[in-house]
């Protein structure tokens, strides 16, 4: 029943992620979908993959995102 739950945590916050016009809360969502897919290996017996996913998808990727938005934004002068 609690994988049921994760993918369907996984499943809208991706698409929320998708719809969102503010990167930096599309970027907060991606990482949401990406530590719920971490957990849901680790229920599922997989301590290694779920490791890898929760450092790169959770941590790495929303980083990576909010320093593009924030490197690229335009400068009023």
């Amino acid at each position: 029943m609690l994988e049921f739950i994760l993918m369907f945590i996984i499943i809208i916050s991706a698409i929320l992620a998708l719809i969102q016009k503010d990167l930096l809360k599309a970027a907060i969502l991606t990482g949401f979908s990406g530590g719920a897919v971490a957990v849901l290996f680790q229920i599922l017996l997989a301590p290694d993959v779920a490791l890898t996913q929760a450092v790169v998808s959770a941590v790495i990727i929303p980083v990576f995102i909010a320093l593009a938005v924030k490197k690229t934004q335009r400068e009023d002068s």
